[in-house]
């Protein structure tokens, strides 16, 4: 494997452990938004609040690693990317910024009038921050960042393809999410809650595998590169994230949820995966090439020696973070 390979390599692993630990972050908000009224959404709310509490700051070291891997081992495609993409990526970021904030709000909210403010907050931009995420992913998989200068600042991703990418992402977050709540709420012996959850889960794994399929015909003419390799050398890991999601589906639809969460672990990292094998060896689809766009040796190198280190030091601690929440002791506390 060659150096930059490595590299490109190291940057796409972040990018699909992000998508797994921050879109089932994102997704939750979702359940959040739809969990009813002040006292009916209240043990939903709650449960939110308990599985995220611990994780959700953590979950977004992972964006920090991809952004840091990006602008430095591939600094020109980074330039064209943030310059073209500057809307959606500053729409990304505002709502990261009012979700964690008004997640911590809401826990010392004076009055039922602010708390239901915060709340809003959090599960409206838990929504539209993996929508923006999405849509810019799509603008760079459609070949709308071009290499040198700055593309259109909106017609670059509003477009069918960066679209789809948007409404796929946020269902995509909100399926994930289902299945972590649902193991959580029933290994705290909450049989009520999970069957609300099933019954969302399911209805929002139904309707993004539609929207899914709804996107192969704008993405064929939208997309056509990403597209001949979707069908090409990606085919394999489609085929494992369709099975794996529809495996999903029948185990909650049995209630096995805590099989269901792997499955829709599998399925969500083998979607990203192929998203990265199809546009290979483009880092901007159809203008520049992981080799191209790659910086000095010396600087690779580097990165590869910090990812190492960082595999000893952070890896570790965030492994033993999220075993911590998912124990037995934790859930009665």
């Amino acid at each position: 494997m060659s150096l930059e390979l490595a590299v490109v390599a190291a940057l796409f692993a972040g990018v699909v452990i992000y998508a797994v630990f921050g879109g089932a972050d994102f997704g939750s908000g979702f359940f959040d938004l739809t969990a009813g009224g002040s006292r009916r959404g209240a043990e939903l709310r709650t449960l939110v609040d308990h599985s995220l509490g611990p994780v959700w700051e953590a979950n977004h070291v992972w964006l920090i690693y991809v952004l840091v891997m990006f602008w430095t081992g591939f600094p020109t495609a980074f330039a064209a990317t943030m310059s073209t993409l500057f809307v959606p990526m500053v729409l990304a970021l505002l709502g990261i910024v009012l979700r964690g904030a008004s997640f911590a709000f809401r826990k010392y909210a004076a009055t039922l009038g602010q708390a239901r403010l915060f709340g809003a907050v959090f599960a409206s931009s838990s929504v539209l921050t993996p929508f923006f995420l999405g849509c810019a992913a799509g603008a760079i998989a459609s070949g709308r960042v071009p290499a040198s200068g700055q593309g259109d600042l909106f017609a670059s991703w509003l477009t069918p393809a960066s679209l789809f990418g948007g409404l796929i992402a946020v269902g995509t977050c909100a399926f994930l999410a289902g299945s972590f709540l649902l193991a959580d709420a029933d290994r705290a012996g909450r049989p009520a809650l999970a069957e609300t959850l099933r019954t969302r889960t399911l209805a929002v794994g139904v309707v993004t595998g539609a929207v899914v399929f709804a996107a192969l015909l704008p993405l064929r003419s939208d997309a056509p590169t990403l597209f001949a390799g979707l069908s090409g050398r990606a085919l394999p890991l489609i085929v494992v994230s369709a099975v794996a999601g529809l495996a999903t589906l029948a185990l909650v639809h049995r209630r096995r949820y805590a099989v269901a969460r792997g499955t829709a672990v599998a399925a969500v990292a083998a979607v990203v995966l192929g998203w990265g094998a199809g546009q290979y060896p483009w880092l901007l689809v159809d203008e520049l090439t992981i080799v191209e766009a790659a910086g000095a040796a010396a600087t690779l190198q580097g990165l590869l020696v910090v990812v190492a280190l960082a595999g000893v030091i952070v890896v570790p601690a965030l492994t033993y973070l999220l075993w911590l929440t998912q124990t037995e002791a934790w859930t009665q506390h």
